[in-house]
């Protein structure tokens, strides 16, 4: 007989190890090698054996005493017996460690499925223009969407009929099943096979919706687009989805808002930008501009000598802030053009002007290298 393995080798822990630890370490094991988890492997069925076994000595602080003390002498041999180890799957919770093994996909599927399941989120996506995000809309929109039969209202069987309670099942929509192993019974639950979990018959199914309860339809809806909302955002309507299964929640209807670029504005935030072309004449002399924004056209007055590229802010004419008050502003760059198809008249006033500050330009040259002179010494 080969001899047994330290029991503390057998789970992985140290000797100084806490309840918690070891209970931890038990669990991964368990699961690990459990029967139903590896059917038909041998090797597997004496590992889960010798965890069980190593487990109920050391979670029990009088027999990790004696085990400490005398090591396996220590324990009582027929211990691991009939009302032993035979019998120490009462602590043995088999739903919790399939419940963590199959990430909840276990023994509780069953009955969450064939309780009250929220509908199916629906999504959607609307183009808007420019001024509608800025300052909001209500829209109308056309969605598809599952709805309650008309002809069964949602029973799903023809009319004058209703589902019988499904025989096996007796409506649970589940089935209990014996399972004998080396170790002991165990008490399984899988989906009912003949009403393939919903615990009810549709002998006589509904013509216009097949048995289903629900057809898809087309609906119309209604939606407020908030004033300054973005391209991309997203907004969501509860309720507005698929309905609920046995009594749960509708699904929920998400819609992608996409705004169309505008001919004259650019969004950064909730700031607006714009550009506006201005003569040689005006950014040399200064003039009121009219400038368009989102509210109309503005008047706006810019100094003498304004170079091309300056930018000029307009308070509180961007775009509303969607969860706040106030606006952002608008930023208007201006771009000196040069003229074109210029005549010989304006041709001749520009090269006297040119001569004139030409003669402006020497004498600032002339002032510049004076002083350039004193700096380096010469």
């Amino acid at each position: 007989m080969a001899e047994k393995r330290d029991y503390y080798e057998v789970l992985g822990v140290s000797r100084g190890a806490s309840d918690d630890e070891i209970k931890k370490a038990y669990r991964k094991l368990a699961k690990k090698y459990h029967p139903d988890v590896n059917p038909g492997n041998k090797e597997a069925e004496a590992k889960f054996k010798e965890v069980n076994e190593a487990y109920e000595v050391l979670s029990d602080s009088q027999k990790r005493a004696r085990y400490d003390q005398f090591g396996h002498a220590g324990t009582d041999p027929n211990g691991f017996g009939g009302g032993g180890f035979g019998g120490g799957f009462g602590d043995f919770d088999l739903g919790d460690i399939f419940e963590s093994f199959f990430g909840g996909t276990g023994f509780g599927t069953s009955a969450r499925r064939n309780g009250p399941q929220k509908g199916r989120d629906i999504k959607s996506s609307l183009e808007i223009s420019f001024e509608e995000a800025a300052f909001g809309v209500e829209k109308e929109i056309n969605i598809f969407r599952m709805e309650n039969c008309d002809v069964c209202h949602g029973t799903g069987a023809k009319p004058g009929t209703s589902p019988i309670t499904c025989s096996v099942c007796k409506g649970t929509g589940q089935v209990q099943y014996k399972q004998r192993t080396p170790f002991g019974q165990f008490v399984n639950v899988r989906t009912c096979d003949h009403c393939n979990g919903e615990g009810k018959i549709i002998s006589n199914p509904c013509t216009v919706c097949h048995g289903k309860g629900a057809i898809r339809k087309s609906r119309k809806i209604k939606v407020n687009i908030p004033a300054g909302i973005d391209d991309g955002q997203t907004i969501s309507l509860r309720g507005e989805g698929d309905p609920g299964v046995k009594g749960g929640p509708s699904g929920d209807l998400y819609i992608s808002i996409k705004v169309r670029p505008h001919p004259l504005f650019q969004r950064q935030g909730t700031d607006v930008i714009c550009e506006i072309p201005i003569t040689f004449v005006q950014a040399a002399l200064g003039a009121e501009l009219e400038v368009p924004t989102l509210d109309g056209k503005v008047k706006y007055s810019i100094p003498e000598a304004t170079q091309s590229g300056t930018i000029f802010r307009l308070k509180g004419k961007g775009i509303p802030h969607i969860r706040g008050y106030g606006r952002g502003d608008q930023y208007v760059k201006v771009l000196v053009e040069v003229p074109k198809n210029l005549s010989e008249k304006q041709k001749e006033l520009l090269r006297q002007f040119a001569e004139l500050e030409s003669e402006d330009t020497h004498e600032q040259r002339k002032g510049f290298f004076e002083k350039m002179k004193g700096v380096l010494g010469i």
